[in-house]
């Protein structure tokens, strides 16, 4: 029989995917009320802030933005045109590409949304150093990520 240290590998303690998995989930799951109050999910919610922030692009260039595909990002730009805060529409240009633009409503739900980072910020405990460096750390991640998929 192996030594059982050829298995600590396999250990869940031993795994960086796992706390990155738990607390992408927490997070989310903490998101959940005060998105519930604006009536959107999370997905919804971080393709809104992109659209209040470029007010209109491509549905590509949208899920390069939040990694997502099409397959992921379609349902919810259908469900957050229905909604009325985006308008999605053929290019003129060129009929492959699908536009996507903010309107009305959905800038004014932009107001509605804007006290959510503190109070997010509230249910995490993470000074303000810690988050930073959190985010430099995933940001090279995310950034690895895309490069390796170059290959």
């Amino acid at each position: 029989m192996a030594d059982e240290k050829v298995y600590d590998c396999l250990k869940l303690e031993n795994q960086l995917c796992f706390p990155l998995y738990a607390c992408a989930k927490e997070v989310v799951r903490r998101y959940k009320p005060f998105l519930d109050e604006i009536d959107l999910t999370y997905t919804q919610y971080i393709a809104m802030m992109v659209m209040w922030e470029k007010k209109e692009l491509s549905v590509k260039a949208l899920g390069e933005y939040l990694y997502l595909d099409s397959g992921t990002l379609t349902p919810v730009l259908k469900t957050l045109e229905s909604k009325g805060f985006v308008k999605r529409k053929r290019s003129e240009k060129d009929e492959r590409i699908l536009n996507v633009t903010l309107t009305a409503d959905g800038c004014m739900l932009r107001d509605k949304a804007l006290s959510i980072p503190t109070q997010m910020g509230k249910c995490l405990d993470l000074d303000s150093k810690d988050a930073m460096e959190l985010y430099r750390i995933l940001h090279k991640m995310l950034a690895g990520f895309t490069e390796a998929s170059e290959y």
